[in-house]
């Protein structure tokens, strides 16, 4: 028996294995999804997404130094307007519930990186990504309505936007109107392959965002592709795309994996609310232990290849880590 090989020596205790340890998870890694509301004084749980709230711009302030104090650098909000029409137009108001969130935050936290979720399904009364007739989507007009909320985000002094449409051409059409208007140190962290995945169930209720008819199967892709995805992030990249993302995460780490081989660019992943939910459900089972699983998730992502891990755990992960 050969023996001289032996794997095990380096397992033998925990500072041996923290020494030849792969992968790191870095409080820095992490971005935290937040989703603000209009009113004064709400922090209401988001009852699929336990943990996570609908806040109020008083609370978010609150919330965002918190995290601050902790080590999170940066956030993406997601916002919940007053109304919706039919092609969203409360977006790019200027007085808007995201737009007036970033001047907060912004003003108070001049240090937060503050990014932008960048879409018209939360605006829609239809609930789609973009401008619907006769069922389908417009995509050419879907996109001066995307780039106008864009635009909007950036003079309100967002850091970054990131559009999740899954319109085509919308990269592009976005950095030349924000080229155009002044705006070129504003940074675009693209959707770029974002799947038609089920696990986006409790944001969409958190976001109020469900389609009211149909589903995003034309636009978001399809869940079999891997050649499509390099496709769609050789693209965005093409039509200036300062940061890729794979979403969700847990089911595409193949997809992360290869962009990481494939592109060498900054690659973030979006571990979805339905990640978040079924760790969070097992764990209030006493199924599984909610800390190491959603450690182990999460490094798995980091291990794909993905440099920023957009996660509803990134204030838990920064406890966590720091024990």
């Amino acid at each position: 028996m050969n023996l001289k090989r032996r794997p095990r020596r380096l397992r033998s205790s925990e500072n041996i294995r923290s020494l030849v340890r792969e992968t790191h998870l870095n409080k820095s890694d992490f971005v935290k999804p937040l989703f603000v509301v209009n009113g004064e004084n709400i922090r209401e749980e988001i009852s699929s997404m336990p943990e996570n709230y609908h806040l109020s711009l008083d609370q978010l302030l609150i919330e965002a130094q918190r995290l601050v104090d902790i080590g999170i650098k940066a956030v993406i909000l997601f916002g919940l307007p007053k109304y919706k029409d039919a092609e969203g137009s409360s977006a790019w108001q200027e007085d808007g519930i995201v737009q007036r969130a970033v001047r907060t935050l912004k003003k108070k936290l001049p240090g937060l990186f503050v990014i932008t979720d960048v879409c018209l399904c939360q605006y829609t009364e239809h609930g789609h990504c973009g401008i619907l007739a006769e069922g389908k989507i417009e995509n050419d007009q879907t996109l001066k309505r995307l780039s106008k909320v864009a635009l909007s985000h950036a003079e309100a002094g967002a850091d970054m936007v990131a559009p999740s449409d899954m319109m085509d051409g919308r990269i592009a059409k976005i950095r030349e109107t924000l080229d155009k208007a002044g705006h070129g140190d504003v940074s675009i962290m693209a959707y770029s392959a974002k799947y038609h995945s089920s696990f986006y169930g409790p944001f969409r209720d958190a976001a109020h965002s469900a389609p009211g008819q149909g589903d995003r199967s034309s636009y978001q892709m399809d869940i079999a592709n891997a050649e499509e995805a390099l496709r769609e992030l050789e693209l965005d990249i093409e039509e200036g795309a300062d940061i890729i993302m794979v979403k969700p995460a847990l089911s595409y780490l193949d997809i992360i994996s290869r962009a990481d081989q494939k592109f060498n660019y900054p690659i973030a992943a979006y571990s979805v609310s339905g990640e978040y939910a079924i760790i969070k459900a097992a764990a209030e089972k006493g199924w599984i232990n909610e800390k190491a699983v959603a450690l182990e998730m999460l490094c798995s992502i980091k291990r794909a290849g993905a440099d920023i891990i957009i996660t509803y755990w990134a204030d838990k992960a920064v406890e966590w880590l720091e024990e």
